[in-house]
């Protein structure tokens, strides 16, 4: 601990005292949080620019998309478990320095083999960054401080979705096209090594003596070999090899093997990776994971076959496909913090309706836009997808607040990890899902068919959501009685 008790260095806050710097330091953790998630969407715009800068076939330049998702949701729980064991403010600098160097390296890689190789190491760094914003959050806010603390959380998550595409259009709009999609990599630079100063100076050292005595690392490679088995078939999938969908046999023995492991961990009175009890224990923590990772399913494929859509059905180019598509983040981040208030007096309602308005959102774009022109998008289209992004704002804070509402701080950052490891994995699939059924329907039919079939199966994924919130419910209000 000689690295945290340095001078400059910030004092523990008294465990029953609020930290007065705590909104100071939630702003400069959903930086860094923004920068991660970011890099997930922003990097889509501009394969088309990377594949002619690098020579690189299209299979290829997928891993420089799907490279980034695959480590990232490798590493969420053992990133949270780390941080829960080693300290926040030691994990944050050690994953953001990891991610300012390959940021670096991406940006200025000479072929598409390094560029891969840069992308699966800052999709491990952003795993790593990740569950330390759910840890921090449940640390220094109680009560409904939390739930606005967990809105801008909600906030950050939808407009970094939303808004990737068009600041990446934007950028190599302005930039050039070689220029343009390094420096997407390139400013993470400059930005992160700002937020690395304030981490260093804001973010709080672990109060007293963790427990450092054991890491869970046979459990964290057995969920790792887990998540692997599910992600890497679906990443591939989308490169068109079938080979490895087999891989997906493995998952139903791997994560029996790793509840097993977990619950003998824990019997041996040693810190567990996860405490699987947890699901159990805390019904809001697993219908939680539930929820998140249906609606992470539902709604993220939306973007990449709307896109893919308007590009080559309505032959819009990247900026112009990424504008019609910001609404939704615009919708969402009108909704994130008030959905994050209020959530501390209406509980489940709120994701409730809110998944009821983008379900209802997505539908009417089904209905109404295919088959209209060009022009009449940015009155049908857009306005019904700010619709959806406002019901898309109030779900992601109040669906986090209420997951962790009773899990002890001192595992909120490998509960958090878990949860966000659903949104991973929820992506994976829905994306897969939405643009498989969108290129069957458009080999059978036509590109507005398409759309229309990927919207209403996106729809349908957000009704399983929505039947789950609403159990959930029934059951918080059955305890209550």
């Amino acid at each position: 601990m000689t690295d945290e008790t340095t001078s400059g260095a910030p004092e523990p806050i008294a465990v029953d005292e609020p930290d007065p710097r705590r909104w100071r330091i939630l702003t400069v953790t959903l930086v860094v949080g923004f920068m991660t998630l970011l890099d997930v969407t922003v990097v889509n715009v501009a394969v088309p620019s990377i594949r002619e800068g690098l020579d690189a076939s299209a299979g290829t330049v997928q891993w420089v998309v799907s490279g980034y998702a695959l480590t990232f949701g490798l590493v969420l729980v053992a990133g949270g478990h780390l941080g829960d064991a080693y300290g926040r403010r030691r994990i944050m600098t050690i994953g953001l320095i990891a991610f300012i160097v390959s940021s670096a390296a991406v940006g200025l890689a000479p072929s598409a083999g390094w560029m891969i190789a840069a992308r699966l190491a800052q999709g491990a760094a952003a795993g790593l960054l990740t569950p330390q914003n759910a840890g921090l959050i449940q640390e220094l806010f109680t009560g409904p401080e939390r739930g606005r603390a967990f809105g801008y959380f909600g906030l950050t998550v939808s407009v970094a979705s939303g808004i990737g595409p068009v600041l990446g259009g934007g950028i190599i709009a302005l930039a050039g096209s070689d220029l343009g999609w390094r420096l997407i990599f390139l400013i993470n630079v400059p930005v992160g090594l700002v937020a690395l100063v304030a981490i260093r100076r804001l973010v709080p050292v672990p109060r007293g003596d963790t427990d450092r005595e054991h890491v869970d690392v046979a459990g964290a490679a057995i969920l790792g070999l887990t998540v692997l088995c599910l992600l890497y078939p679906l990443i591939a999938a989308e490169s068109g090899e079938r080979l490895p969908l087999l891989l997906v046999l493995a998952v139903p023995p791997l994560a029996w093997w790793f509840v097993r492991w977990e619950r003998a961990v824990k019997q041996r009175d040693r810190s567990p990776l996860l405490d699987v009890g947890m699901l159990s224990e805390l019904p809001t923590y697993g219908s939680g994971i539930v929820i998140g990772t249906l609606y992470f399913a539902g709604f993220t494929g939306v973007f990449l076959t709307s896109s893919v859509w308007l590009q080559e059905v309505r032959d819009l180019s990247a900026l112009e496909s990424g504008m019609l598509l910001t609404p939704f983040a615009i919708g969402a981040a009108i909704t994130s913090t008030p959905a994050g208030r209020l959530v501390s007096r209406a509980g489940r309602k709120v994701t409730i309706a809110a998944l009821a308005v983008i379900i209802l959102g997505f539908a009417a774009i089904a209905l109404v836009v295919p088959g209209q022109g060009t022009t009449a998008l940015w009155w049908t289209f857009a306005p019904l997808l700010f619709v959806a992004g406002l019901g898309g704002g109030g779900v992601v804070s109040p669906n986090q607040t209420l997951t962790l509402e009773d899990v002890p701080p001192a595992v909120g950052g490998a509960a958090g990890g878990a949860l966000q490891t659903g949104q991973r994995i929820g992506s994976a699939l829905g994306t897969a899902a939405l643009m498989t059924v969108y290129g069957l329907t458009a080999s059978a039919a036509d590109g507005d068919a398409a759309l229309r079939v990927a919207l209403l199966t996106s729809s349908t994924v957000l009704a399983l959501a929505l039947a789950v919130a609403v159990r959930s419910h029934r059951q918080a209000e059955a305890r209550n009685e």
